[in-house]
Order: structure tokens, then sequence, then C-alpha cells
């Protein structure tokens, strides 16, 4: 299965902050959207980070919460590893277990296009074994 698959069923919306938008901000526009992670983009939309909640708790432990009041730019990710929608589910997930990352943006012709995280995949791949099983099953059923 391609990433560009996931995305159909998925969906396409990508939550974004801009860099200097407020921790704070960042923390409930999280929480309101039941996420883990919002793509930083500049006025040009282009990627220059990505924040997530494990980068918000990493900063108030060596920050204290005082943190929450300063923009994003000083706590976010800026080296962001992104994916084609024509990459492959299974390449990905070994990707991002073997960095121990969670978020991956999809870029498209040079622009956003989507992102997954690591559970968007594993409910992929858990998808595609059960239609393999199912289909075995039938196979054998037939028989």
């Amino acid at each position: 299965m391609q990433i560009a698959q996931l995305l159909e069923s998925k969906g396409s919306l990508v939550a974004t902050a801009g860099p200097e938008m407020l921790v704070v901000e960042v923390v409930k526009e999280l929480t309101e959207r039941r996420i883990g992670a919002l793509v930083v983009t500049d006025a040009h939309e282009e990627i220059v980070g990505i924040v997530s909640e494990r980068d918000i708790v990493a900063a108030i432990a060596r920050f204290t919460a005082a943190i929450l009041d300063e923009p994003v730019r000083k706590i976010m990710s800026t080296e962001v590893q992104t994916c084609s929608p024509n990459d492959a589910v299974e390449s990905l997930m070994a990707t991002m277990t073997d960095q121990r990352i969670r978020h991956i943006p999809v870029i498209d012709g040079g622009r956003l296009s989507g992102i997954v995280s690591i559970g968007d995949l594993v409910k992929a791949r858990m998808d595609e074994l059960e239609r393999d099983r199912d289909a075995l099953e039938h196979f054998i059923s037939a028989r």
C-alpha cells in the first residue's frame, strides 16, 4: 500500500502553525484537534519545522512552564523528515521506527499535501493484513 492510498481514506487535512504562534496556543490546538503534532509553515506555506507533544514536554522539562509563553520557533524540530505519496507504508513504518519519529508530512509536487502518524501506518497495515487473511480464508473455504 502506498501513502496516497492511506491519505484517500484518512484525508489530507494538515494542521499547521506559524513560527510565531505561542506554545500555549499550540497546546490548545493539539488538544482541541486531538492530534499529536503541527507542521510549522512560513508565510509561503513552506515547511520550516514540526512541533509535537514530545517537543513541548521536553521544552517544559528544560525551560520550565515559562516556555508556554514563547513562540513555537524556539522549541520546534527544524529537521523535518518528509515523504511522498508514492512511498510504501511498510518502508515509512521502518523509517519512523528507526528514527523514533511519530509524524511525517507528505509532500507532493513541492507542496504539503498531508501528514501521517505512526498510528495511521499501523492501522493501514493491520487493515491490509486483515484483508489478506479474509482472502485466504475465502480461498480455503471455497476449495
